[in-house]
């Protein structure tokens, strides 16, 4: 009769622990990406911390305090400095329609008939337009509404971004600064589950994590503010949010170009030559960043491939917003680099032929 029982109180014992992992999971389901991502800059950065800490002569509170400030100002005042801008933008092109709809559409400008083919009906279709205002309204309604409506998509995808930015760093402030107890339990954890293969793997997790955000993170960064400063020196309007557009760009082939090479035909366009060849120079200086800081640093911490890389911005975005661009690639490499060391560390040589 002892036995049953013992059975049946492991049981409940197990549904127990089941049921407060699942209200675990449920009440930190809206903070998940916010955790992981503090843990993923809290890992990158740690040894920038360990100095810090060192030089305040070991003041953990302090050291926590100033690298997260550090953190603020790096990754999340920019994208509050440039929402806010987002936001009026949106407000402006809402009173730029309203008026434009009210001064009713200009002449065809000289230049439309000279577009091969297609030019001459571009230009009877515009007078049509024109003489009929009726019908010049309905069709810039139907363009504009659509436009301002995905801005303001935008605009709030962008804050809810901010958001969880904001939530990784208040998170990652307790990471620093209780960072060693942390790491010694899940290097307990991980011995418990793994033997002593758990703290090679742990360091080869963290040295992937590093490799991958530096490459990342840092060549999106780089290209990110090339890019702002090339297009404010040429005078291409709204050059923080298109740096910002870079930024996001960057971790996707051939992505900086599509922000570069509009913004170099549009300076053609305006008629100033000297900066369109500029800012065709300067964006090719944007895009050889990827080819050169990114296989540099990535390749310190692991071999990464383009697919792995492809696929976990995807899937990140898809699963986490626009935070997973960074989160998705992490998680993929180190899931790979730490499957790739278990692999390794199972098998056995082959025997030395005598």
């Amino acid at each position: 009769m002892e036995q049953p029982s013992r059975t049946i109180e492991r049981l409940l014992l197990l549904v127990v622990l089941g049921l407060l992992i699942v209200g675990c999971f449920l009440v930190l389901k809206p903070f998940l990406s916010s955790l992981m991502w503090a843990g993923i800059f809290c890992f990158a950065t740690w040894p920038l911390y360990r100095r810090l800490e060192a030089w305040l002569g070991g003041r953990r509170t302090l050291s926590a305090l100033l690298m997260t400030l550090i953190v603020a100002a790096v990754v999340l005042a920019p994208f509050v400095v440039i929402g806010a801008s987002l936001a009026e933008d949106v407000k402006d092109f809402a009173a730029f329609a309203r008026g434009y709809l009210a001064g009713g559409l200009p002449g065809s400008p000289a230049w439309l008939e000279r577009i091969p083919l297609a030019g001459g009906l571009i230009q009877t279709f515009w007078q049509e337009l024109v003489g009929d205002s009726a019908r010049l309204n309905a069709l810039l309604r139907q363009a504009i509404e659509p436009a301002t409506g995905w801005l303001l998509v935008a605009v709030m995808a962008l804050a809810g971004g901010v958001a969880e930015l904001a939530m990784s760093v208040l998170i990652g402030f307790f990471l620093y600064r209780d960072g060693l107890s942390v790491v010694g339990r899940l290097t307990a954890a991980g011995e418990r589950l793994a033997g002593e293969e758990a703290r090679r793997l742990l360091d080869l997790g963290a040295a992937t994590i590093r490799g991958v955000v530096y490459g990342i993170l840092g060549t999106a960064l780089a290209q990110g503010t090339l890019a702002g400063i090339g297009l404010a020196i040429a005078g291409v309007p709204r050059a923080a949010l298109l740096a910002l557009l870079t930024f996001f760009l960057s971790v996707v082939p051939a992505g900086p170009p599509l922000v570069w090479i509009p913004a170099t035909i549009w300076l053609f366009y305006q008629g100033s030559i000297g900066w369109g060849i500029f800012m065709f120079l300067w964006g090719l200086l944007i895009s050889s960043v990827d080819n050169v800081i990114k296989p540099m640093i990535i390749s310190q911490g692991s071999q990464i491939s383009f697919l792995l890389i492809l696929l976990g911005v995807l899937g990140g975005a898809m699963a986490f917003g626009f935070i997973g661009v960074f989160i998705g690639p992490t998680l993929l490499a180190v899931g790979f680099r730490l499957l790739e060391g278990w692999i390794a560390s199972r098998s056995t040589p082959p025997p030395v032929a005598q």
